[in-house]
């Protein structure tokens, strides 16, 4: 046989010594040859899908985890999305109570519950909202309960006025001498009708306006001596008896806090002190249901 058709592998040992010998005729050596590229080309292909695999598994087992965290952060927001609903829906209760004295024609959304129809939804029929559902029910509770909130602070603003006119501070600090009312008359054995209270101060005590007003009189008024009266507005007026000096005159603006007069002992009095009135609609009324401050 032609050698040139023929191959040898040769197996030799480290020291040069042959160990064993193998002829292959071409075809044979040919087909062998390609039969390991063959597998070669395969081993590395199956490598490379199984790295890749490996790596997909891993992504995978992220994504899992990272789906298992985003659910639970679902449920949690969808869970306080849901107590926050109900809470404000308790609003409700505290807005009506806060409401009534004003009367149901003043309170905002007053609309008529005479509803009906309508098929419930699944997860409404079972008790359980979708998170979508969930956040269109508090969005709509937000919104009904700002509208009732900004009613309320347009209310309170109106009403923050009319409270700051009305004469809250007392006009000096002070015992109460004499209560309003009925009392045992200083001048006779009798009972007589005291239509103010008596605030016990010093000759020289300064008066402070206990609300802004008007100077409605400032002069003597007989039994009450040297007497300011302040127009407060809204049919309110306070009278002030018994004084030393006047720091006003008629017709003159004063703010709350200023200095109308001091204390002293002027007209039928017993001692230095403040006679305090106040009149709503020219009847006098105990002061005390307005002093707060």
């Amino acid at each position: 046989m032609n050698r040139r058709t023929q191959f040898s592998l040769l197996i030799v040992r480290g020291d040069g010594v042959r160990v064993l010998r193998f002829n292959f005729i071409r075809p044979t050596a040919i087909g062998a040859g390609v039969t390991l590229a063959a597998v070669a080309c395969l081993s590395f292909a199956l490598v490379s899908d199984w790295l890749r695999l490996r790596d997909l598994t891993r992504e995978a087992v992220t994504f899992q985890q990272q789906i298992h965290e985003q659910q639970a952060t679902i449920d949690s927001f969808n869970t306080r999305v849901a107590e926050v609903r109900r809470e404000m829906a308790g609003w409700r209760d505290l807005h009506a109570r806060i409401w009534e004295p004003f009367g149901p024609e003043r309170a905002p959304g007053g609309r008529d519950k005479g509803i009906g129809g309508g098929t419930p939804t699944p997860d409404a029929a079972s008790g359980k909202l979708s998170p979508a559902d969930e956040l269109n029910r508090l969005t709509e509770a937000v919104k009904e309960q700002t509208e009732r909130l900004m009613a309320l602070d347009r209310l309170m603003s109106r009403a923050g006025k009319a409270v700051a006119a009305l004469p809250s501070r007392w006009p000096v600090r002070g015992g109460v001498n004499s209560e309003f009312g009925t009392r045992q008359s200083p001048w006779t054995s009798g009972l007589e009708f005291h239509s103010g209270i008596d605030i016990r101060a010093d000759r020289g005590t300064p008066i402070y306006a206990p609300a802004a007003a008007s100077v409605a009189y400032a002069g003597n008024g007989q039994d009450y001596g040297t007497t300011i009266i302040l127009d407060h507005g809204q049919d309110i007026r306070s009278l002030y008896g018994h004084l030393s000096k006047l720091n006003v005159q008629n017709g003159q603006r004063v703010e709350r806090g200023a200095v109308i007069g001091w204390t002293g002992n002027t007209g039928r009095s017993t001692g230095a002190h403040l006679h305090y009135e106040i009149l709503v609609r020219g009847q006098a009324v105990n002061p005390r249901a307005y002093l707060w401050d």
